[in-house]
């Protein structure tokens, strides 16, 4: 017994070690990508930042400052990419968000989406608020506020304090419910994958999923789809104002 403890202290010692050891390591990359960055040495950030997500897995704030670092590049498409996966971890992020903006204003393609219930596009705003673990946590609190409701409605001796614990226990629920629905939204975005930015400086959107098939209108570097179905080496692709058709795998980065 004495072996098998002595032996697991070993083992999670070492398993602190390393963790310890990658946080310096990737600690060292950041700052070293930073210095890169602003001395304008923007293919070194770059390949530093790139080499952070791939060796310490993904991360909202990495994929803002690769995504800046590949719009002072000059490459619309990734920049963008890294934006949208940015905004995929942290929905909420407005810098992100202001420079997405700004990145899309330089694409070539200028397509505008088709127009959503004002109803919709409040609800998916909210939405956007926050993470699924954001909402995730602000639905356990919700619910031990809720729970302190119910208690002040049946424990409290005075009248008043029960209305007060009745009517905020049902606003609180209300929102547990809420911020269930939202943190299973992004969620799914975050799962899906469904959308895309076009990586080909021109292609030409297929009737079909043949070179062959009737050019049905062109695209450019930055342009965001929509992943409606893939087939082989093509996918499907609807464009925001609703127009679809085939696309080359090969030309389109998964967000």
């Amino acid at each position: 017994m004495k072996t098998t403890r002595y032996f697991r202290k070993v083992l999670l010692t070492l398993c602190s070690l390393c963790v310890g050891v990658l946080a310096m390591a990737q600690e060292a990359a950041l700052k070293e990508a930073e210095t890169a960055y602003t001395s304008e040495d923007y293919a070194k950030a770059i390949a530093l930042y790139e080499e952070v997500l791939s060796s310490h897995g993904e991360s909202a704030a990495v994929y803002y400052n690769l995504g800046n670092a590949y719009y002072k590049a000059g490459k619309l498409g990734p920049a963008i990419l890294n934006y949208e996966r940015c905004l995929l971890l942290q929905p909420g992020d407005a810098d992100a968000r202001f420079n997405l903006q700004m990145a899309r204003q330089k694409t070539i393609d200028k397509i505008e989406p088709v127009g959503e219930f004002f109803l919709v596009k409040w609800v998916k705003a909210m939405a956007n608020w926050a993470s699924a673990d954001g909402w995730a946590k602000a639905s356990i609190g919700c619910f031990w506020l809720f729970i302190a409701c119910l208690v002040l409605f049946f424990f409290a001796r005075w009248t008043y304090l029960k209305k007060i614990g009745f009517y905020l226990g049902l606003l609180f629920l209300a929102l547990v419910i809420v911020s269930n629905l939202f943190a299973n939204y992004q969620k799914g975005e975050w799962e899906t994958r469904s959308h895309a930015i076009v990586f080909a400086a021109t292609v030409t959107a297929k009737s079909s999923p043949d070179a062959s098939g009737t050019d049905l209108f062109v695209l450019h570097e930055g342009t965001y789809v929509s992943i409606k179905s893939t087939l082989g080496a093509w996918s499907e692709i609807e464009l925001e104002d609703g127009n679809v058709g085939w696309l080359p795998t090969k030309d389109i980065e998964t967000i």
